[in-house]
């Protein structure tokens, strides 16, 4: 049984159905932390947000401003408790006006949590009307104590979960939403599984194991992902283990993914791709590298197997889908899907091979016949 934390209003002013309202698209696809009320953008006001994310209604309303979707969630009798930043801009700046926002949520009494990289909590005049009001201010990103974090210390070896990497060929391509996928699917199908977010929006959508990547010290941030994929081992023994990737290894801007590889010793690699993208996202002078030589780096500097290609399918059409598919299946060797449109099933089917090949795992009859 999922408890959450509180009823959340959540803010992507101008970014909502961009890449830069990822966080948001996230909490709406899911969490477990929050029960989503409703999104703020003005441009979108008045149109369920799973209709603008991908075309599901979701019964998540959007609103221009913080006061009306307050109202609207009294007056629904599910009154709002928190303010969530649901932005992740270049840089994660706070705009001025993301600032009297937040201001006008505060006033409101609402507890706030942003994963930006402007702490709400180091601004005198936001704590103070926070303190009068009593609100909480958690911010996500900040760095935690030095004497909390661990260092790589060899104990990954212990971990006997299969251990699944989901990186990408870019920074926001989709790589958490695939990793949430496949866990739900594992989970499906009877499999325990865990997910190790690495990211602010993972942590905003309640996964248990989680760090953040960006905001780590550079020394620590090989022993704290060893950490968190060796705890959600040691507490909690699951069949699978699944790392969000971050960025991607050979992005200029936000270069992922090798700490990952070195640190969580992943048994299989699922990449995520846009095959649309012909530069690194918001960099247009800089070409996204050929799918075969991202598959080709990920296995130089890992040793292990990139097994399925994820598609996201930014600047394609549905009906365009099957072809990119099975054009990326031809040219790589590999399967390739849409998890947003086709289900977690073929990536499933490409790491049950490997699961069956570790004799821990007991597959239910219904998988037992399974390719």
């Amino acid at each position: 049984m999922i408890i959450r934390e509180g009823n959340a209003i959540i803010y992507a002013q101008g970014a909502f159905g961009t890449p830069n309202g990822k966080t948001a698209h996230g909490l709406v696809r899911h969490t477990e932390r929050y029960k989503v009320l409703s999104v703020i953008d003005s441009n979108l006001a008045g149109k369920d947000a799973g209709i603008v994310l991908d075309g599901t209604q979701r019964g998540i309303p959007i609103f221009a401003a913080v006061d009306d979707a307050f109202r609207a969630a009294a007056a629904a009798g599910t009154p709002a408790t928190h303010f969530v930043m649901g932005l992740a801009p270049d840089g994660g700046r706070l705009s001025a006006g993301a600032r009297r926002d937040i201001e006008t949520a505060i006033k409101l009494g609402l507890n706030i949590d942003s994963g930006l990289h402007d702490f709400i909590s180091d601004d005198p005049v936001l704590m103070s009307v926070a303190e009068k009001r009593g609100v909480v201010i958690r911010d996500i990103r900040k760095t935690p104590p030095r004497e909390t974090l661990h260092f790589f210390s060899g104990k990954i070896e212990d971990v006997k979960s299969l251990k699944i990497a989901v990186l990408g060929t870019d920074s926001a391509v989709g790589k958490r939403t695939t990793a949430w996928s496949l866990v739900g699917a594992l989970r499906n199908t009877r499999f325990s599984a865990e997910i190790i977010g690495t990211g602010q929006t993972a942590w905003m959508q309640g996964a248990k194991y989680s760090i953040i990547l960006d905001s780590l010290i550079n020394d620590f941030i090989s022993g704290e992902i060893e950490h968190a994929v060796w705890s959600a081992w040691h507490e909690a023994h699951p069949d699978v283990i699944v790392i969000e990737g971050q960025g991607s290894l050979l992005n200029p801007a936000y270069p992922g993914g090798f700490e990952i590889l070195m640190a969580g010793r992943p048994d299989l690699i699922i990449l995520q791709h846009a095959p649309a993208r012909k530069f690194y996202d918001g960099y247009p002078g800089y070409e996204i590298q050929p799918l075969s030589k991202q598959i080709q780096a990920i296995e130089v500097i890992s040793s292990k197997p990139v097994v399925a290609i994820t598609i996201n399918h930014e600047g394609l059409t549905i009906p365009e889908l099957p072809g990119v598919c099975a054009s990326i299946a031809k040219s790589t060797g590999l399967p390739a899907a849409d998890v947003l449109i086709d289900g977690a099933d073929l990536v499933l089917n490409a790491i049950l091979p490997h699961m069956r090949r570790r004799r821990r795992y007991r597959l239910s009859p219904s998988l037992a016949g399974r390719p």
